[in-house]
């Protein structure tokens, strides 16, 4: 993992479009080089037994997100508002895949989602725009 390149602040319908490039798990998209994505969302399904596997919506689309170690004891429950930064996976015919870095229960501040889209918007603006 290249941690040279930051985690980008993304929505789950815009990872869809994202291009493997040749080196290293690496993703293209729109010209920006990433490895990590940071979305947010809604958790719409745990798996009831390993507690590997989770679905999240932001909104735009569903990613699935895969746990290890420390993350599976947590009790995960749909309905809870998360943050997500990890690995992008691109799998054939499946939906892409993050394989989580860092997850962190947001439920209890009620105006993260509406603030979310926003960070994602100035980030581009700030970060990304001029590059494209």
């Amino acid at each position: 993992m290249d941690y040279s390149l930051a985690a980008w602040k993304i929505l789950c319908a815009q990872l869809k479009d994202a291009r493997e490039v040749a080196s290293q798990n690496r993703f293209t998209l729109g010209g920006i080089l990433f490895q990590r994505a940071w979305l947010q969302g809604v958790l719409v399904f745990t798996s009831d037994g390993d507690g590997r596997s989770l679905l999240l919506d932001d909104g735009t689309g569903v990613i699935n997100l895969s746990l290890s170690g420390e993350f599976r004891n947590h009790l995960w429950r749909v309905g809870m508002y998360v943050m997500v930064v990890g690995g992008h996976i691109v799998r054939t015919g499946e939906p892409p895949m993050i394989k989580v870095h860092k997850i962190v229960d947001l439920s209890s501040f009620p105006d993260r989602e509406a603030m979310w889209y926003l960070e994602v918007i100035e980030a581009y603006k700030m970060f990304y725009q001029p590059l494209i």
